[in-house]
């Protein structure tokens, strides 16, 4: 036998070994069935109890302000303004979320945190791609979130208007808090967890069976080493004697 005909061959055994039935990978997953289950369980309540009594209520206060691209909202306004206006929303977002505006909320109110900490908890996005933004402002106590959220809408329109002086703001929403907590998603977080309890047991279960290379029976006999199956020893039960 050549040396290239002996590396093929050794290449075909590498290749049977490492093929992976199918249908013994389900009667794995078959086998271990309550396990997975009850590791599925298991995580699917940790994920409840984790959103439910662990994770803090996070509530939203949000109004909406209308962006113009002239202080005289009187006239008549054509296509290329309101399209114009829709790009303002941009720039008018990152002029709400700069120190000139929060940081002079963070004064009227006296809050304890910092620019940087109260623009974590601030945001501000175009409404369906129209000239209308939302201010949102997120937190644990729903009346700071108003009360936030409320100044942030009396402050920033001379703020604008002394920034972009062809511009205007105006609000036509007033600040009001969401009667349910935003997060967290106490159903979307127990099904994900569920379901990483899922895949983790039978990815487990799977990769055991996988590296468990022990001859079983007479099948794996025939499978991983090619050979007859001549004989088989049965158990013998001695009745507990030695």
């Amino acid at each position: 036998m050549t040396t290239n005909q002996t590396m093929q061959n050794a290449a075909m055994t590498d290749d049977d070994y490492d093929t992976i039935d199918l249908l013994e990978v389900l009667q794995v997953v078959r086998q271990h069935i309550l396990v997975i289950i009850l590791v599925t369980v298991i995580a699917a309540v940790a994920g409840f109890g984790v959103s439910r009594f662990v994770m803090v209520p996070q509530y939203q206060a949000s109004a909406l302000m209308i962006v113009n691209t002239r202080q005289d909202t009187t006239a008549n306004v054509t296509s290329d303004q309101i399209n114009s206006a829709t790009k303002l929303v941009s720039t008018y977002s990152i002029i709400i979320k700069s120190d000139t505006v929060l940081q002079q909320v963070i004064n009227n109110l006296g809050l304890s945190l910092t620019y940087d900490e109260l623009k974590e908890r601030v945001n501000v996005t175009a409404v369906d791609e129209t000239q209308v933004m939302q201010i949102t402002v997120q937190s644990d106590n729903p009346e700071w979130a108003r009360q936030v959220c409320e100044q942030i809408t009396a402050i920033s329109p001379n703020v604008i208007l002394e920034s972009v002086e062809a511009g205007s703001v105006k609000l036509i929403s007033q600040a009001s808090v969401t009667p349910d907590p935003v997060s967290p998603n106490v159903m979307k977080n127990t099904a994900i967890a569920a379901l990483l309890g899922l895949v983790v047991s039978v990815g487990i279960v799977v990769l055991r069976e996988l590296l468990d290379n022990k001859i079983k029976s007479e099948d794996d006999v025939r499978k991983y080493l090619d050979l007859p199956v001549v004989g088989v020893i049965p158990d013998y039960d001695m009745g507990g004697k030695q």
